[in-house]
This record gives C-alpha cells, structure tokens and sequence, in this order.
C-alpha cells in the first residue's frame, strides 16, 4: 500500500521561499508520476506542477518561473521548491501519486504567505 507523507508547510512571507517534500512509502515511485496540488480556503483543488518517471515538468501558469519541481527516486521523494511567494500561494498543498490507474494522495501541508 503506497502512503504519501508531506512536510515543509510553513508561514512565510511575500517574496520568500519555500520547500516542500514528500515522501513515498512502496516501491512504485521512481515508475510513478508525481505531483503537487493545492486548493486554498472556498476554492477547488488545482495543479501547481507535475513530474514524470523520466522527469519531464509541467506548471501550472500562476506558478511558471517561481516554483520547481524535483524528485529524488533513490529517497522516494519528491519536493516542490517555492521562491518569490505570493500572498495568493497561500493554500493546502498536497502530494500526488500516479502509477497506471492507481493514484494516491498525501494528507496535505499548508502553506501560509503573509503581505
């Protein structure tokens, strides 16, 4: 059973950065694509980027240029590297897991960007 467990959500502040990981329990990872998503307060969740197995990125707009993603497959991990924060990247981010039909979602981390 694979398991997702995030970690880095903080309070920070505009124009600072942020790094987030998530790490996978299994041995379906490095075959998976993984993402990041979030859905702030009265809003739908929303893709913020994705990673595949051969580690071709995708980004959402609002986040093109100030957010990274990685993965590290030897430490089942995968991070999300935050910089230049807006006050609207505050949200619950959540880590997910793309193998075939199977997907899984982390318990989420919530990031808090003040003005």
């Amino acid at each position: 059973q694979v398991q997702l467990v995030e970690s880095g959500g903080d309070l920070g502040q505009a124009g600072g950065s942020l790094k987030l990981s998530c790490t996978a329990s299994g041995s379906v990872f490095s075959l998976s694509t993984m993402g990041w998503f979030r859905q702030a307060p009265g809003k739908q969740r929303e893709l913020v980027a994705t990673i595949t197995r051969s580690s071709t990125t995708n980004y959402a707009d609002s986040v093109k240029g100030r957010f990274t993603i990685s993965r590290d497959n030897a430490k089942n991990t995968v991070y999300l590297q935050m910089n230049t924060l807006k006050p609207e990247d505050t949200a619950v981010y959540y880590c997910n897991l793309r193998f075939g039909a199977k997907i899984v979602w982390g318990q989420g981390t919530q990031v808090t960007v003040s003005s």
